[in-house]
């Protein structure tokens, strides 16, 4: 995406604790969330925080008083008031379009410096009522008459908010009622899906174990009692295997095979990276950790099989990156579901599927599991919706540091039926 002499480096990356709904970050707004994490990321990179240029900040469940979450980002943390910023959305593949924002603007020469990210707070859904009870509210605000008059014909039933619900408006399937659909038109056994989760919380709680997220993840301090939030709270330490086969379905109870445990949790949390001109950096005295070699973006119809962006994806990444999947050393493909990964794996191997879908001849190529997800990934570690890309990118970099090895591929799936896929290649 750029020439070797002004790559797109990758200063610094940094994400808070990945906590479940309802837990530690329950009553903390997205905006300070994400402004607590860009005070630290600035802070802990060395660069000063009047050279960053442009902060772009992705968000998949927006506050209705903060719908310019990258903005309030800004004037909630130590960036100054007259740095650009403004926010994107592209489902779960969010954060991978801020990236890319600030990685054009840097290889345009438009900036030298921006920090991309994103955060969603799960624990604080904006809450809607009925058409009905919806209309009734707009009525009152604008009628002169009797404000009790707006509510005639409303319902006690009318009264109850809406229940916050991931779904399709095209196919009209939540993100677990598409996992299913491809779990049984991909032929991908319960067995199998079992399997991947374990391993995806073996190698987290490894990770963990290891220090390998020491330098990723921040410590939140919380009030009332202040006391630091340093560790994310769903990966399980002790993961057995024959536990995941006693739990039930959950999105199709009597014939499916996704549960709870295959499948990313709701979860709060918020991720950002630096990013700069590399020429910039080496007259700074900056050591990246990495850089940004490919990226690009797929969309597909998502009444086949939505959750298979990463297959449409990657090959534009790889092929832009002049690289093929076995140049790759490394893979963190996010797991929505376990059975999401294992039909884009089994795609990546297809020469049918290559044939019939890409229009290419060769497959993808086979992705060897002993190089995927190696410090476990969005099942384990779980999945604050926009923060997920630029968790990705870090984790990334820093397991390519840690094993010495050259370029990574980090990749996700997303609602609407798109994908997203970054190769990254280490410093």
């Amino acid at each position: 995406m750029s020439s070797k002499q002004n790559r797109v480096a990758v200063i610094a990356g940094l994400r808070t604790p990945f906590l479940k709904i309802a837990t530690g970050f329950r009553t903390v707004p997205s905006r300070v969330l994400s402004s607590y994490l860009v005070s630290e990321l600035v802070a802990q990179s060395g660069v000063d925080k009047s050279a960053v240029e442009k902060l772009v900040f992705g968000q998949v469940v927006m506050s209705p008083d903060a719908p310019n979450l990258a903005r309030e980002v800004v004037m909630g943390s130590s960036l100054p008031v007259t740095t650009d910023a403004y926010s994107v959305s592209r489902a779960c593949a969010s954060s991978y379009q801020s990236a890319v924002d600030i990685a054009m603007s840097i290889s345009s020469g438009q900036i030298s410096i921006g920090i991309a990210g994103g955060c969603d707070v799960m624990s604080q859904p904006p809450i809607s009522f009925n058409k009905r009870m919806t209309e009734a509210m707009v009525k009152m605000s604008y009628h002169k008459g009797s404000k009790l008059a707006a509510f005639k014909g409303i319902k006690f039933s009318d009264l109850m908010p809406t229940q916050p619900a991931i779904k399709e408006p095209s196919s009209d399937l939540t993100m677990g009622q598409a996992a299913e659909k491809m779990a049984k038109e991909n032929g991908i056994s319960r067995e199998d899906q079992d399997a991947l989760a374990h391993r995806s919380h073996c190698n987290a709680a490894n990770a963990w174990e290891q220090g390998w997220f020491s330098e990723q993840v921040m410590s939140v301090v919380m009030q009332p009692d202040y006391q630091p939030i340093e560790k994310d709270n769903i990966y399980r330490a002790n993961s057995e295997l024959e536990k995941y086969a006693t739990l039930k379905p959950v999105f199709d109870r009597k014939n499916g095979t996704v549960t709870a445990a295959t499948s990313s949790p709701l979860t709060d949390g918020a991720s950002a990276v630096l990013l700069m001109n590399e020429s910039q950096a080496l007259a700074l005295g900056l050591i990246p950790l990495g850089y940004i070699k490919s990226y690009a973006f797929a969309a597909i119809d998502p009444n086949w099989q939505m959750l298979m962006g990463p297959s449409f994806a990657t090959p534009k990444a790889l092929d832009s990156a002049g690289l093929k999947l076995t140049d790759i050393d490394l893979i963190d493909m996010h797991e929505a579901f376990a059975a999401q990964v294992l039909s884009n794996t089994q795609a990546f191997a297809s020469k049918a599927f290559a044939n019939e879908r890409l229009n290419r001849t060769e497959a993808i190529g086979e992705i060897d599991f002993d190089k995927l997800n190696v410090s476990g990934s969005s099942i384990s570690l779980g999945h604050p919706f926009a923060a997920t890309g630029t968790r990705q990118l870090t984790q990334m970099l820093y397991d390519l540091k840690r094993t010495g090895k050259q370029h990574g591929l980090i990749t996700a799936c997303a609602a609407g039926g798109l994908g997203a896929a970054m190769v990254l290649e280490a410093a």
